[in-house]
């Protein structure tokens, strides 16, 4: 009996060592694919901005509208093929349809309406594994520079545009600091785990 005993007590040893490691497992890769969705987020945001930035110059807000309806999705398709990760924008209200938030975006975008920002003044994040994927999401304040667009004093050449590209558009009648919608990033396994081999997380 007392060798059973320290037998038993052995495999239960190997088990919970096992079952650290891969606690251990599990927690460096979700880290990984926050870092890596950190990466992505800040691309989206950093290129679009630059778009947009350029096509205000260029064009007014009027332009901006038609820049955004191409380069936006174009840019969400280029950053998913590149990482493997599904890569996109959503919010509450959206101007495009195909942006509509899934249950879950809805719920955390709900829990940041009232604050996307962090007591550090940055944008609120979330990150979560569900299912077989993980999750992440970074809050979009409004800027000022968005309210050519999105505020609720657009001149009437810039509604104009928005109704010719957006007929279902919702996204108007924000203000400054207001939660305009979030960037979503999701992982399943098998991508996270090439993008991962790959090596460089990339800028």
């Amino acid at each position: 009996m007392r060798h059973a005993g320290f037998a038993l007590l052995a495999v239960l040893s190997l088990g919970s060592c096992a079952s650290d490691e891969l606690r251990t497992d599990r927690m460096a890769i979700a880290d990984e694919a926050q870092a890596r969705s950190e990466v992505l987020a800040d691309r989206f945001q950093r290129e679009l901005l630059s778009a947009l930035t350029a096509a205000m110059a260029a064009e007014g807000p009027q332009g901006a509208i038609g820049v955004c309806s191409s380069i936006a999705p174009a840019l969400a398709a280029q950053l998913s093929e590149e990482s493997g990760a599904s890569v996109r924008r959503t919010a509450l209200r959206t101007r495009n349809p195909a942006a509509k938030a899934d249950a879950t975006e809805q719920r955390v975008m709900a829990s940041w309406a009232a604050a996307p920002l962090d007591d550090s003044g940055r944008p609120k994040r979330w990150t979560a594994r569900e299912g077989a994927e993980y999750r992440y999401m970074r809050a979009i304040p409004t800027m000022p520079m968005c309210l050519a667009c999105h505020g609720d004093n657009i001149a009437p050449e810039v509604t104009a545009a928005i109704r010719a590209h957006y007929p279902e558009d919702q996204a108007t009648g924000f203000a400054t600091g207001q939660l305009r919608g979030a960037f979503s990033i999701r992982w399943d396994d098998a991508a996270l785990s090439r993008a991962i081999k790959k090596g460089d997380v990339g800028q």
